[in-house]
């Protein structure tokens, strides 16, 4: 017995050196390292003595703490930066609806101030700012080197008052100047119309008017069509929508789905992830759906669009988005500012990140640049091809009845209303003849 006992304490003596033989490096490691973070910190004081006391001007130590901590977290990503009190609660205000400004989405990218997208009746989107632009100058200044919130400081101002914005647009030679008033911006979340038998739900926004808007525009819409059986489908139109609040999206995409994952995201420790599915219930009852996107679509749009698609529920038409597949959590600090943090990548329900990829559509249509007046004005007069019934002494059909003949004028009606709509967007036409393809395809019972 006292033998065993020997044997067991000499195991776990054994143990007890074998451990602290491992730990011993271990520790030595991570005590290194805190030391090196010590002299790191130490090295920053040094140097902000140094400026505070022998800088060539007496600068603000309030200023130079705020650089140091947004320059720590510009240089993670592009979406990462402190929000000082004044662009806090500017923020918050944009999640409500209302602001003030151009009407631009930006983000920065190799230092150049990149257009995410105009929103809809916006200054900037009448003045025809347009996503993919770049700025490079305010009032004749250049934004090369600033953040991406100094840029954004440059660009505000009081209501009413004029900016000149320098853009370089790829497929363009040479920069150009746009003068834009800036203006109190009112976003309206969600804009619903019945174009022909389709329901066009044009969402410009993911604020915290966007589902009950989408839910109402969609009611509305249902009711000027007669009932829900008299719409061959919906259109939701997430073109230059540069996305918003995570659970907007959410809300939006379930509105469409009756069960299965929307969206999951995924930190950078495992159990930090989480899962949202869809509850049942279909706001189109079914009826096809396709998504419009464009390289303007981005974050919130693209979590819609990638669900919509992975769960073949909507057929996505247009250019593929924009490509921003990260979420950033908004932590309040203290004297009234906050943290934005990019905390975790999303992921459509099949598993994708969509990260710097964007989602492509299913089917590829882009949208022409308008041609000078003239030009259009050409084509026109090509597609006015004369038929058998602009001949003199043509005979007439005197098969039709007179109710068959209004029913064929109502038709011809219909067909120039989308031969015009297709000059004014295309691809917001292809997106409706193919819902109407696909009703005319439906079985008769349906």
């Amino acid at each position: 017995m006292k033998k065993f006992v020997m044997a067991a304490a000499g195991g776990t003596l054994a143990g007890i050196i074998a451990t602290t033989q491992i730990a011993g490096p271990l520790l030595a490691q991570e005590t290194s390292a805190n030391t090196n973070v010590y002299q790191q910190l130490d090295l920053f004081g040094d140097i902000f003595e140094r400026i505070r006391s022998e800088y060539v001007e007496e600068v603000e130590e309030s200023d130079l703490i705020e650089a140091a901590i947004n320059g720590m977290l510009t240089s993670l990503d592009p979406h990462s930066s402190y929000l000082p009190p004044a662009d806090f609660t500017d923020m918050q205000e944009q999640t409500r609806g209302e602001f003030g400004g151009l009407g631009i989405e930006v983000t920065q990218e190799e230092g150049f101030v990149k257009v995410v997208s105009p929103m809809d009746g916006t200054p900037a989107d009448q003045a025809g700012v347009e996503s993919g632009d770049f700025i490079t100058h305010v009032d004749g200044e250049s934004l090369l080197g600033l953040t991406l919130n100094d840029a954004v400081e440059m660009m505000r101002g009081p209501v009413g008052s004029e900016i000149i914005i320098t853009i370089a647009r790829p497929g363009e030679d040479e920069p150009f100047d746009v003068s834009i008033i800036r203006d109190t911006i009112r976003l309206t979340a969600v804009r619903a119309r019945l174009e022909g038998d389709t329901a066009v739900l044009r969402i410009t926004t993911f604020n915290d008017q966007t589902f009950p808007n989408l839910r109402d525009g969609l009611a509305e819409v249902v009711e000027e069509a007669g009932g829900i059986d008299n719409i061959n489908g919906v259109v939701l139109d997430l073109r230059n929508n540069p996305g918003g609040l995570l659970n907007q999206a959410i809300a939006v995409s379930d509105a469409f789905l009756n069960a299965g994952e929307i969206v999951s995201t995924r930190g950078r420790n495992p159990e930090d992830g989480e899962r949202w599915n869809a509850q049942p219930g279909d706001l189109a009852e079914g009826k096809p759906i396709v998504v419009l996107i464009n390289g303007g679509s981005a974050s919130a749009s693209e979590i819609v669009a990638g669900a919509l698609q992975d769960h073949r529920r909507a057929i996505t038409v247009g250019e593929k988005s924009f490509g921003k597949g990260s979420v950033q959590t908004i932590m309040p600090l203290r004297g009234n500012g906050a943290m934005r943090l990019t905390t975790a990548r999303y992921y459509t329900p099949s598993g994708r990140s969509i990260q710097a990829l964007g989602v492509s559509p299913d089917i590829l249509v882009e949208q022409p640049r308008r041609r000078p007046d003239s030009e259009e004005e050409a084509a026109a007069d090509e597609r006015r091809i004369r038929s058998e019934a602009d001949l003199r002494g043509s005979l007439n059909n005197d098969s039709v009845t007179e109710d068959e003949r209004q029913m064929l004028e109502e038709e011809q009606a219909r067909a120039e209303q989308a031969a015009a709509l297709r000059e004014e967007d295309y691809q917001l036409a292809y997106a409706i003849d193919l819902l109407t393809g696909l009703s005319a395809l439906a079985p008769a019972d349906q």
